[in-house]
């Protein structure tokens, strides 16, 4: 048994956040609300200090097996940690220009990122669900931390009573499943699965599974999330819509896989009935929205369902594809956010779909990187969007759900009319008259978009080179398939 000095040294990374954040909870509580600016910073810092240390820590299973550090969980570990100090960034600009700065937010982030680090190295059930519990505790609180905003408040409430919801339902397919097998291990669970699958078990693994479907706002448990997109200050969304969907991704393939892989074609049929429903919902469910964010938010409904192909598959190649594809999607995604918080008009912030005719005029620059990402998100080769789509497709197909790559990809052709309406807006309609121009974009969020967008079309063929052996390894760092 590994002795507490080495159990603490796997799980470094998580230590550095937990106390870091202490701290600086302490230091903003001294320092008073003028200390907003000081604790984004170091809380920036603090989080690209904890990927070093997740990258550098040693690897193995710590506290009896409940926590595991992988190259699978390093890899998610290091893209949540910079995701987060992305969200930071782009937190903190959005809460001067709305005059409510205070330090809170970016501990709150910190502390979500402990409890998503946590969800990607879960080794048990009891790991898992303290891990889901302390990053959606901050989560809830970060969706309502516009207090004065209706929208805000009502999107924080919606999100708690129905995360609550699904925490029953996570609980209960946990409690069935100890019941059945006796443990809370994965591995312990993954031999009683080969041995006995009984419809015990099953049940429990469908309640579980739905639990977690909840957590990456997959269809049918997807109804938290336009209203949330919609009502929550957009860098917390942008947050919302990267690194939680990432971990919760990667605990989902780490469950099922370790715990349940000996009955795959069970699972499996499961989440191609998610996938397909995602799809429907998230292609058809944005053909009607007026507003980007609730756009967007039907848009992530779509893509988990996509990144849920790779899972599906039950190789290590569709690890590896999800992995691919939810990388390339959260760096997509913050440019989007990045936009929509560059862009306003009189201080107001654009969010109607319709306001953005006629943008080519105010911003030609900006134009050229919301089409981009469109086009990414759209799948259109050679975007970056389009490489994430073709490894989950080619997994999906290698392993034999060929049909359901084929749904997934007629409803690329559906949800490919919203974004093409918003690059006709912006590059062929006129800006109604009288309309006043868009005001100048601040610095920190015009920078993350044009990143994000350079990185979606041409440096993607670069990144690549590096993403593709990186994500191999991680894949199979802890025995997928």
């Amino acid at each position: 048994m590994m002795d507490l000095n080495g159990a603490l040294q796997i799980a470094a990374s998580e230590l550095t956040l937990a106390i870091g954040a202490m701290v600086l909870l302490m230091l903003g509580a001294f320092l008073g609300e003028k200390s907003a600016r000081l604790i984004s910073i170091l809380s920036v810092g603090l989080l690209v200090a904890a990927s070093a240390v997740a990258a550098t820590s040693p690897l193995g299973a710590a506290f009896d097996g409940a926590f595991v550090s992988d190259r699978l969980a390093v890899f998610a570990k290091v893209a949540i940690f910079l995701c987060s100090a992305v969200a930071v960034v782009l937190a903190d600009g959005w809460m001067h220009r709305q005059r409510i700065a205070r330090f809170e937010l970016p501990i709150l982030i910190v502390l979500a990122s402990v409890g998503m680090a946590m969800m990607a190295s879960s080794g048990d059930l009891i790991s898992l669900y303290v891990g889901i519990e302390l990053h959606s505790l901050a989560l809830y609180v970060l969706a309502a931390f516009h207090r004065d905003d209706l929208k805000a408040s009502e999107a924080g409430l919606k999100y708690f009573v129905l995360g609550a919801l699904s925490s029953g339902l996570l609980l209960y397919g946990a409690s069935l499943v100890y019941g059945f097998t006796g443990s809370m291990r994965f591995e312990d669970i993954a031999l009683f699965a080969l041995s006995d699958p009984g419809p015990g078990l099953i049940f429990g693994l469908v309640f579980l599974i739905c639990g977690l479907a909840f957590k990456v706002s997959a269809a049918p448990f997807h109804m938290w999330t336009p209203d949330v997109y919609e009502g929550a200050p957009t860098p917390v969304v942008a947050l919302f819509a990267t690194a939680p969907k990432l971990a919760a991704m990667v605990l989902i393939a780490r469950a099922l896989d370790q715990g349940f892989g000996g009955i795959h074609d069970q699972w499996a049929q499961v989440l191609v009935l998610i996938s397909l429903i995602s799809f429907a919902v998230g292609a058809f469910g944005g053909l009607a929205q007026k507003d980007l964010q609730r756009l967007l938010a039907y848009s992530s409904i779509a893509n988990i369902g996509y990144a849920l192909l790779g899972i599906t598959a039950g190789t290590e190649a569709g690890v590896q594809a999800m992995l691919m594809f939810m990388t390339l999607y959260v760096i997509d995604q913050f440019g989007f956010f990045a936009i929509l918080l560059s862009l306003s008009r009189g201080g107001r912030p654009i969010r109607r779909i319709a306001d953005l005719a006629g943008l080519k005029k105010d911003k030609p620059v900006t134009t050229i990187a919301l089409t981009v990402l469109s086009l990414s998100v759209l799948g259109m080769p050679p975007f970056s969007g389009f490489w994430g789509k073709w490894y989950v497709f080619g997994a999906a197909a290698d392993a034999g759900y060929w049909q359901v790559a084929a749904a997934g990809l007629v409803a690329s052709v559906v949800a490919a009319f919203y974004y093409l309406r918003i690059i006709k807006l912006m590059w062929f309609d006129p800006a109604p008259e009288g309309v006043e121009a868009t005001d100048a974009a601040p610095v920190e969020a015009k920078t993350i978009a044009l990143a994000s967008a350079a990185f979606a079309f041409p440096l993607v063929i670069v990144g690549l080179t590096w993403l593709e052996p990186l994500t191999r390894i991680a894949a199979g760092g802890y025995g997928a398939g």
